[in-house]
């Protein structure tokens, strides 16, 4: 019996590195697609990528796959690590088999072409160039989401891939509470007398210089430059092929060297996720993060909880100066009131830290009445206007600052949106737990010790991987379940002290 189930493993892991091999090809072509091919390249590019899905899809949905789930369905004693690894497999498995394989061949293809044609679009600020490609994207999602099939609100599928446990019930719920909250705050805030000066940050920042900073801070803060490598791309993302190549990108604007800063924090704090998943858990599905959310509380914890506290610029502000002498006339204290000042804005990216939670709201409703079918591809402008104006007050210009400043919908990333807010949430929870853990973290931050903040999240969320899901990470390591509570009083206490509430 035992020799059996010790050959199934052993099987199963098979099955998964070649998934893996796969999959990370994909990625190298999927990020050279994004960081520098040729334009006339695309077409054929898209043909591999179509090519190598679908040769991934039949591992996935073989035979052998079927017959390996039909047997450990049948056992029950098996330890965290095989368990999730099973349940893993088991999920890819039963969702990928319900799509034809043609069809997913197709949609692998039409991301291809949706994302070029979206860069095009955002260029030339046209909605039109790219609409008939997310007209298809998303009429494919809703034919797919008849072959998977949903419980009650059809985004309660798309959620799933990226959240999974979490329903459009839960989210109305948390989302509800996090959008009064931060109402609340920004009227107070709009009816301080204190606003934080800005003007200095105006000026000219050549490329190589924000590329100078980004790699120093990168560095620092414990991204692992031999496992890893900087680039740009219209949209900063990170991509990884196994824990010991996690690539970063950043965009820069010669007008605003805090975009790539912070972006290039952002990003980091992915990649560090990443590069610490432990090397054990490679072959086995379950060497990356856990969920989109997570990892997005690894992200937006180090690019605002760390990233824009007084005691992260007053290490870094000698650095900074040197590269920038314009800032040596700033005091630390007015540079870090302004780097968190409040602003209603209209690109998310960019947006400040208390108003960003909205624009994944309007994201979010906007998808769930896509996906269930109340607007179509046509309405999208207007309701996305529409719904800036009523949540944040200001209206987009054109379609490049609107509609189409996003380039998930053309990957076909629906469901995506939501995990940016619920990291704002879970990185407030994980906070808590290391403040309690470490008191004087900021003194050690303003130290510049990086490295016990590193150590601390690899100790208690990096080094499980996918083994535990989203709901059961949080509640194992703050002993609690999700809540906004946290996030919600971090906001109020920072911004008071700024604003002087």
């Amino acid at each position: 019996m035992m020799e059996k189930l010790q050959e199934n493993i052993t099987e199963l892991k098979e099955q998964i590195k070649k998934m893996e091999y796969l999959g990370n090809a994909l990625g190298v072509l999927y990020w050279d697609m994004r960081t520098g091919i040729p334009k006339k390249a695309i077409p054929y590019r898209g043909e591999i990528l179509g090519y190598l899905s679908s040769e991934l899809y039949k591992l996935q949905t073989s035979e052998k796959i079927k017959e390996l789930m039909d047997y450990f369905k049948n056992v029950d004693e098996l330890d965290d690590v095989t368990k999730a690894m099973v349940e893993n497999v088991k999920k890819d498995y039963e969702r990928t088999k319900k799509i034809p394989a043609d069809k997913y061949r197709e949609f692998v293809i039409l991301q291809s072409a949706a994302e070029a044609k979206w860069e095009e679009a955002k260029e030339k600020s046209d909605f039109n160039i790219f609409k008939p490609y997310l007209e298809k994207l998303v009429n494919t999602t809703k034919e797919f989401l008849e072959y998977w099939g949903y419980e009650g609100n059809k985004y309660n599928t798309l959620l799933d891939f990226y959240e999974p446990g979490v329903t459009v019930e839960k989210l109305d719920k948390v989302f509800t509470e996090l959008r009064e909250a931060i109402v609340d705050l920004l009227n107070r805030i709009k009816n301080s007398r204190y606003s934080p000066d800005t003007e200095f940050f105006r000026g000219h920042y050549p490329r190589n210089t924000q590329e100078k900073l980004g790699k120093l801070i990168l560095d620092k803060i414990g991204y692992d430059f031999e496992a890893g490598r900087l680039d740009e791309s219209m949209h900063p993302f990170t991509v990884n092929f196994g824990n010991k190549d996690v690539r970063v990108t950043t965009h820069y604007y010669e007008n605003d060297f805090l975009s790539s800063v912070f972006s290039c924090i952002h990003e980091g704090g992915h990649a560090i996720y990443e590069q610490q998943i432990p090397d054990e858990l490679i072959g086995t599905g379950l060497a990356g993060g856990t969920s989109m959310g997570i990892h997005e509380s690894q992200s937006r914890f180090y690019e605002n909880v760390i990233g824009r506290s007084i005691e992260f610029w007053s290490y870094f502000y000698p650095e900074l100066t040197a590269i920038y002498p314009q800032f040596k006339d700033i005091s630390i204290e007015d540079f870090y009131k302004g780097i968190n000042k409040i602003q209603p804005s209209l690109i998310r990216v960019e947006a400040d830290e208390l108003t960003y939670s909205l624009h994944i709201i309007i994201r979010y409703e906007i998808e769930k009445q896509l996906i269930n079918g109340e607007i179509n591809v046509d309405e999208l402008p207007k309701v996305w206007n529409e719904k800036y104006k009523e949540y944040l007050g200001i209206e987009p210009a054109n379609d490049s600052e609107g509609v189409l400043q996003d380039m998930h919908w053309s990957a076909g990333n629906f469901g995506y949106f939501p995990s940016y807010a619920l990291g704002n949430l879970y990185g407030a929870q994980f906070f808590n737990k290391m403040k309690k853990d470490i008191p004087d973290v900021y003194e050690k931050v303003a130290r510049g010790e990086f490295n016990i903040i590193k150590d601390w999240l690899r100790d208690n969320i990096h080094k499980y991987g996918k083994i535990y899901e989203p709901v059961e990470l949080i509640k194992r390591v703050t002993g609690e379940e999700l809540t906004a509570k946290y996030f919600i009083e971090y906001l109020n206490a920072k911004y008071s002290r700024i604003y002087n509430l």
